[in-house]
């Protein structure tokens, strides 16, 4: 799974940040834009994407692999 944030669009009003329920969002204080500070741990809820009033995040899923079952 992987995110992208456009920060041209991004006001940095954190709601993605607020919505995020694996904390993969964080607010970069320097350039006050929202980025995507984990991304392994996204669960692709799609909440932030959602709930963007600047349509800033784009998420495309990508497939993990199949896991292995061990008997």
């Amino acid at each position: 799974m992987s995110e992208w944030i456009n920060v041209e669009r991004c006001n940095g009003c954190g709601i993605c940040v607020n919505l995020c329920p694996r904390d993969v969002i964080r607010l970069d204080e320097s350039a006050k834009k929202a980025v995507v500070k984990y991304p392994e741990d996204c669960i692709n809820c799609q909440f932030c994407q959602a709930y963007c009033p600047q349509k800033a995040i784009n998420i495309k899923f990508i497939p993990r692999p199949p896991l292995v079952s061990w008997k």
